[in-house]
């Protein structure tokens, strides 16, 4: 089993090509062989807004095998069409660490039986799916916080996913360690207060989150890979 990430930055003439993906590539992305559980997802501008970056794109798929994972990103036609309308791509190879909830009724990470070093690098996702009477507080509460961890000590990059603009969303973050991520999650106040929030409230109807052990990058997302 493999998990990886891709973060897909589109040429600028290819928008509405890529927002057309986000209706048609799923049920390709269905028919991939070794593909158990593949996730098209958009992106917020400014990286946590609640309006669409029509250029920046993520893909998170879990692999039955490294080879699986390795001819379709190697030869597979989708995936060569967007490496050809790309200004760059950069994608992490993952193995699960922790993970608890569920996306669409499953927990796609429940293979989980790797260990992390406290100072070795992690990557975070968080994701929910928002109750829809809950949405206004959430972008009230959540967004600007979810924004501050791009500036958070320790975070090589983050942002903002989604399969449904408002009501289903993500937050990836990369971090230069466990130690980093867990002081972020203790030590901010705010972020304990959004936490306290979305308990008392009962803003989601289904959420996940999960850890991972980077076993290796390539490309470049924004600064990172350069």
């Amino acid at each position: 089993m493999l998990t990886t990430l891709s973060i897909i930055t589109l040429l600028p003439g290819q928008r509405r090509w890529g927002f057309a993906q986000m209706g048609t590539a799923p049920r390709l992305l269905q028919r991939v062989p070794g593909l158990r559980f593949p996730k098209l997802l958009g992106s917020g501008a400014g990286g946590f807004g609640a309006l669409p970056n029509l250029r920046r794109y993520g893909l998170m798929a879990v692999w039955e095998s490294e080879q699986a994972a390795g001819a379709f990103f190697g030869q597979h036609p989708l995936w060569q069409q967007y490496r050809q309308r790309t200004s760059a791509i950069w994608t992490a190879r993952l193995a699960p660490i922790r993970a608890h909830g569920l996306w669409d009724g499953v927990n796609p990470f429940d293979y989980a039986t790797e260990t992390a070093e406290a100072d070795e690098p992690v990557l975070v996702l968080t994701r929910a799916s928002i109750r829809l009477r809950k949405t206004p507080r959430f972008w009230r509460h959540i967004a600007p916080v979810s924004a501050t961890i791009a500036d958070a000590p320790g975070v090589r990059a983050a942002i903002g996913l989604g399969e449904l603009p408002i009501v289903r969303q993500a937050t990836v973050s990369l971090w230069d360690s466990a130690r980093a991520m867990q002081e972020y999650a203790y030590r901010s106040e705010k972020h304990k207060e959004v936490i306290r929030l979305t308990r008392q409230e009962d803003w989601y109807a289904e959420e996940l989150f999960a850890r991972f052990r980077v076993l290796s990058t390539e490309g470049i997302w924004d600064g990172l890979g350069q």
